[in-house]
């Protein structure tokens, strides 16, 4: 089995965007839960495994100004920087593996969608959980969309962790209060229909 960058980066180089299970023209779900938010135009926002992501395209079109791009394929990334021209100077972007991810500033908003449920091992769960008890500020956000218990069991080859809404918020009680939850239905390109669970909590303080 390829090393999961060298995966990811063989994806991103050999299929077109619009062609992945992922995509989607606008990300509605996400854009709605950050509203409920009602954030600062100057909050500091991640957006984890964005990939080609154009949730960062709509977020700067409303006024948001410290936006940060991470992901583990730095083609993803390549693309993604041409994708918006003169206007990726206006965003940080970030190369790395989310399973050991040590960022060097607090986040307002982390938000996350498809990218958590790939970590399957105890030890990485573990550790993504204690980056985000230690780098988003007290009386931060969090979005969270994972693969829901009726979703699938797989994503691009690998396999990946469900969440049922009870799952993911008792995971979460310790450091943050549920605000929202949702099973969505996202319709991939090619017609299927996969479940997630999405919700958003706040960091206690």
């Amino acid at each position: 089995m390829k090393d999961r960058k060298t995966h990811w980066d063989t994806i991103y180089q050999t299929k077109n965007l619009a062609d992945v299970s992922w995509y989607q023209s606008k990300p509605i779900t996400s854009l709605k839960f950050i509203s409920e938010l009602d954030l600062k135009k100057e909050a500091k926002i991640i957006d984890i495994g964005a990939g080609e992501s154009y949730l960062a395209d709509y977020l700067l079109a409303d006024g948001f100004s410290d936006l940060t791009i991470l992901d583990i394929s730095e083609a993803a990334l390549d693309h993604a920087r041409l994708r918006f021209g003169k206007k990726a100077e206006n965003l940080k972007w970030i190369t790395a593996d989310i399973s050991n991810f040590i960022p060097d500033e607090k986040y307002d908003l982390w938000h996350d969608r498809a990218a958590f449920h790939f970590l399957t091992e105890e030890t990485q769960i573990q550790n993504y959980l204690k980056t985000l008890e230690n780098w988003i500020n007290p009386g931060g956000f969090l979005i969270l969309g994972t693969f829901s218990e009726k979703g699938p069991a797989k994503c691009s080859g690998l396999e990946i962790r469900q969440y049922s809404i009870a799952e993911i918020s008792d995971l979460l009680a310790e450091n943050f209060q549920k605000l929202h939850c949702e099973n969505i239905d996202h319709i991939t390109p090619s017609g299927s229909v996969q479940n997630f669970t999405f919700c958003s909590f706040q960091k206690k303080i």
